[in-house]
């Protein structure tokens, strides 16, 4: 059996899968990572979460071939009708004001309303429950650099701990989960959303947003509701799966396909020239025609 044939025979179906955070344009991104999970299966429908391309921090340059890849892959699926959910977060903001727009199975929307086995299911990024986002946005986006250049600084520590035999180390996490004001805040997020979800009616929510994956149920005087949140693609890389009516929490960590050989930091990769965000854009779709009018080709 030729091997491309053996791959999509060992892939895995999945029939909703929801990725959010994955901040592609940022030197945290583990873009080939998630390329790798996303080869290894095959989903009907994709709901990215948003944070999927950081637009705040597009400014440095850095695009490597990698993260263009995740961007192929998605488009590839697009491509072939698979579903695809684009909802918009506080890090690919600008695009909120293409909502509604449709381009093949890729929708564009600031939230999602599901029916899943008879069970509604209220799906949206999650920033808009935080205050700093509300009222100090250029307060949020100086955190944005500088939790960036956190993520460089842990690279380096895990290269020199590896090297010594020790274990990586996740500075972002040991700080946040010490922190009791940010423990406060991924606590009362949680709740806020259980309460509205309750409130309106619907089982389950999923949210992004504070990159904490979490699937649990909330249970309040008016009710209970099953709260998710997919985590993201810079410290946990997680995600969430839908499959024959049960949720489940991925961990790239725990994944049998996993290469302890890849670079963190991505330096060997080659960087893209790009000079803005149009010119992203516009690589993007070129990508998109180009898989298109590849697939069509293949069909006929």
């Amino acid at each position: 059996m030729p091997e491309n044939e053996e791959l999509k025979k060992r892939k895995r179906r999945v029939d909703v899968l929801v990725i959010s955070d994955v901040h592609l344009g940022t030197y945290g991104c583990h873009a080939k990572e998630l390329l790798k999970y996303l080869k290894s299966i095959k989903p009907k429908t994709v709901i990215l979460n948003g944070d999927i391309i950081d637009m705040w921090q597009f400014s440095k340059r850095y695009w490597p071939k990698s993260h263009m890849m995740v961007i192929h892959h998605i488009i590839k699926w697009v491509s072939k009708g698979v579903k695809v959910h684009y909802i918009t977060g506080n890090h690919d903001e600008m695009l909120r004001k293409f909502a509604g727009f449709k381009m093949g199975s890729l929708e564009i929307s600031n939230k999602l309303l599901l029916d899943l086995n008879d069970q509604k299911t209220w799906i949206f990024h999650g920033d808009v429950f935080d205050v700093t986002m509300e009222h100090s946005r250029w307060l949020a986006k100086l955190g944005a650099h500088g939790y960036d250049l956190l993520i460089l600084i842990n690279a380096a520590v895990n290269w020199f701990s590896v090297k010594v035999g020790g274990e990586k180390l996740s500075l972002s996490k040991n700080i946040k989960n010490g922190v009791k004001s940010a423990v406060k805040f991924i606590n009362q997020f949680e709740q806020t959303a259980a309460d509205i979800a309750i409130e309106n009616g619907y089982e389950t929510v999923i949210c992004g947003h504070i990159h904490q994956p979490e699937m649990r149920t909330i249970s309040t005087p008016k009710g209970q509701v099953q709260y998710l949140n997919s985590g993201d693609w810079i410290e946990n890389l997680s995600a969430l799966e839908y499959h024959k009516g049960t949720w489940r929490l991925y961990h790239y960590q725990e994944a049998d396909f996993q290469d302890e050989s890849i670079d963190e930091t991505h330096a060997e990769d080659e960087l893209l020239a790009m000079k803005d965000g149009k010119d992203l854009f516009q690589s993007i779709l070129g990508e998109f025609q180009r898989e298109s009018n590849y697939v069509i080709k293949s069909s006929k």
